[in-house]
């Protein structure tokens, strides 16, 4: 944009024009906001974090297991030390109550929050890309990088365990034996189911944080009600609404490890997340299309 139309546009009376975004310009925009996410310190921190998970949990299981003290711990810990697969699907269920929403909480009410307390937003706002385009892409950046923690935490277990333990044919739930390579794609549909469900938390933190200039109040927003969610789950007198909480299904990823899968169970989980995608997705666009930008 040329200094006279600026001019133009500051102009008490002149008429508003918005130019007709350059072509790629979603596509510059996008992998500037690719480039700001994961190249952020904090959030670099944040993956090494999460992938140091598996491995304290491997290191404390293989120095463990043939002591009394092995026992316990999250679930399927017990089968990691026969099959090091396990330590994928043990450390993902672990981090998932708290260490990823905390994570994605962090990045996704960062989005737009902290661009407004930087006194950045107005400048990004002046280019010649819709505000719908500049959401758009600020959702894609977040939800590439809460598949980075997932598979973070997915690489870093499946090199651990199979460093300390090996990988075998897995015994399933049901008793029944698969092999190594049937193991390996159905840890794989874990980790794409469990990357999936954290697209509602995304949503939600990308609508906190077009609600304030405070990147701190959206983060911890976000994580308050993937906690409360959860605490809400655990009350057997709330179980008319389990099935639209947001955490519900998070934990279904255990029928991936049945003799046969019901994917009903699986959709079933995945539509809640659409849903939370669809509802807070509609209104942080609302809210971000129409809201006075002074920062």
């Amino acid at each position: 944009m040329s200094l006279a139309d600026l001019a133009a546009a500051e102009r008490p009376g002149a008429p508003a024009e918005t130019p007709a975004p350059p072509r790629g310009a979603f596509g510059r925009l996008l992998r500037s906001e690719l480039r700001l996410v994961l190249g952020r310190r904090r959030n670099l921190v944040l993956l090494v974090g999460l992938a140091l998970v598996p491995v304290l949990l491997g290191t404390v299981l293989f120095v463990t297991r043939d002591t009394a003290i092995s026992a316990g711990g999250p679930p399927f810990v017990d089968r990691v030390t026969g099959n090091g697969l396990f330590l994928v699907l043990t450390a993902l269920v672990a981090c998932l109550p708290l260490l990823l929403p905390l994570v994605i909480g962090i990045v996704s009410g960062d989005a737009v929050a902290g661009e407004a307390q930087a006194g950045t937003l107005r400048y990004l706002l002046l280019l010649p890309v819709p505000r719908t385009r500049l959401l758009a892409a600020k959702a894609l950046a977040v939800l590439v990088f809460a598949a980075c923690t997932v598979l973070a935490i997915a690489l870093s277990g499946l090199v651990t365990g199979a460093a300390y333990f090996g990988i075998g044919d897995v015994t399933l739930l049901s008793g029944d034996t698969v092999s190594a390579a049937e193991g390996l794609a159905r840890t794989a549909g874990i980790v794409a189911y469990v990357g999936l469900s954290l697209t509602g938390l995304v949503a939600l933190g990308l609508f906190f944080s077009t609600l304030t200039e405070v990147p701190v109040a959206a983060m911890a927003a976000t994580v308050v009600v993937a906690i409360v969610s959860g605490v809400l789950d655990a009350l057997p007198q709330l179980s008319a609404i389990h099935g639209a909480l947001l955490t519900h299904h998070w934990l279904d990823v255990g029928e991936l490890l049945r003799t046969q899968i019901d994917l009903g169970v699986l959709g079933q989980g995945l539509a809640v997340q659409g849903a939370w995608v669809a509802i807070f997705g509609a209104l942080a666009w609302s809210r971000f299309t129409t809201a006075d930008v002074s920062s």
